[in-house]
Parts: structure tokens; sequence; C-alpha cells
């Protein structure tokens, strides 16, 4: 964790020891969803926070879905998600009197991770969905090691599997085999500790281990901004309406169209809105 985030994370703490906020409080903020976009929104509560010390912002990481969840039974002010809300949620959402209004706070490009001690550097989409399907289970077919390929998936809730499901999968099912876990950062640590593993986070959450290649693309900031890296994402917050201009939670969910904003996206590792062409 760099010192950006590591200062951001104090002062999210420092938010949340303060009191309890409550959603729909104006000076504050409460936020829940995507552990994905979570180092984001930590990092844009600290900054906010020291620049307003009157305004109090909690972020939660449960998932893009219980985010979408909170902010449809009035849980949260905003929910980040790694995927675009369903039809489905804005349905309850709309029978709730919710109206999600989306902002584009970030680009993402999920990488496909393997350890640094695996030979394989390159893989097709179709490659790695016949891995997730159960189809090649051997390292040895890629030309890896003679090893049975561990499987690693982030859980069903995630907006992070919703996209995988979608632009690699094609619909088919995960093998029963593969192992799920919770967030990112889980995910990379079991890669990291798993010569002959396989698994997808975002493009933040590559330390230490090896991001392969995918149809001979990196994962770059310049592969997932032209569009390239055939796994890339936009990240959202989704508000109840749209916020009055010049409250808190305007300002806090429009930072990424900021210049201070895409510094924190690009310090956290994610990859910054592109400036818009005049």
């Amino acid at each position: 964790m760099n010192g950006t985030m590591k200062i951001a994370a104090a002062l999210v703490a420092v938010g949340i020891c303060a009191g309890v906020a409550q959603a729909g409080d104006r000076n504050k903020i409460v936020v829940d969803g995507s552990t994905t976009v979570g180092p984001i929104a930590k990092a844009f509560a600290g900054y906010y926070m020291k620049l307003h010390p009157d305004v109090t912002i909690t972020v939660s990481e449960s998932g893009s879905g219980n985010g979408a969840k909170s902010l449809i039974n009035a849980a949260c002010d905003v929910a980040t998600m790694s995927r675009p809300m369903k039809l489905a949620e804005k349905n309850a959402a709309r029978d709730a009197g919710v109206l999600p209004i989306e902002t584009t706070v970030a680009l993402d490009g999920i990488a496909v991770i393997v350890s640094q001690q695996n030979p394989v550097k390159n893989l097709t989409i179709e490659q790695i969905r016949k891995i997730y399907t159960g189809e090649i289970r051997n390292w040895k077919e890629l030309g890896g090691p003679d090893q049975q390929i561990v499987i690693i998936s982030r859980d069903t809730n995630s907006g992070t599997y919703e996209t995988f499901e979608t632009k690699v999968l094609e619909g088919k099912k995960i093998t029963p085999k593969a192992e799920y876990a919770n967030s990112n950062g889980a995910i990379r640590q079991r890669v990291l500790s798993t010569p002959a593993a396989i698994g997808y986070v975002g493009i933040a959450f590559t330390e230490g281990v090896n991001a392969v290649t995918v149809n001979d693309v990196a994962v770059s900031v310049e592969t997932v901004l032209n569009n390239k890296y055939p796994i890339a994402r936009p990240l959202f917050m989704y508000t109840n309406g749209r916020p009055q201009e010049g409250t808190p939670l305007y300002d806090f969910i429009n930072l990424g169209n900021t210049a201070e904003g895409k510094k924190i996206v690009t310090e956290t590792g994610f990859v910054a809105l592109a400036d818009e062409k005049k």
C-alpha cells in the first residue's frame, strides 16, 4: 500500500471512529459496495475529509450487489459498483422510490494473474474460458509445468465476477472445482502463495504476481484507455437521484472528473478517466 492509500485509510478510520454516519445526513456520507472500487472510495474519502473536517465519510466493501441493495434500502448514500446496475436492481429501486443515478469514477482492466513461478505468459480468452469451465486442467496443456491448475474465482455477488462472466465465460458455468474468494486481495494472496493457481483481479491488485497478456495484449493504463485490452470496464458510484451541485455528496462522487481525483485514481493503481477533448 503506497503512502497516499495509507493516509486515506487512516483518515477513513478517523471518520468511522468519529461516529456512525447515517445515510441521508448532508455532512455524513455512507458508502458501500465493490471491493474493487473500495480503494478509490477510501482515498477519495481521505482527501475530501482532510479538506472538509466537518464531513464524515464511511466506506464499506460488501460487494457490488450488496452496494446496490444498500442504496435501494436507504442504508447508504453511495453504492460503489464495478459493473452497471442490473435491470432487476433498477426495478427494485423504482419500487422502493429510489432513482439510481450512475457516475463513472475510473476505469479498470481485469488482470488474469498467475504465480511468478509460472512460465505461462500469455493466454487467449478461449484458453481462460476453458480453464475456468474445467476443459483445460493442467498447466502442461498450455506450455507450463505438469501441475493441476488451481482455479480461483471471485464470489458470485461480485461485480468483478459478473464482468468476467460476461466477457470471458460467455454464459458458460465455472467448474465446481473452482475456489471462491470474497475480495481482490484474497485472490491475489491465494495466487501469491500457490504456484499452480490462476485468478482474476482489478488492475490495482497485481503486486507480487504475474498478469498474463490476454490475446497478446498486456493490461495497462494505455490498453484500457484505447480499448485494446479485452477485459476492461468502467467503475461506478450510484446515488439516489442526482445530488445538488455544491453539496459534499456531489463533490465526492465527482472527484473522478477533477485533476486531483484523477491523480488519486492513478496513485491507487487504477485508470483515471480521460480528459474531455475541447
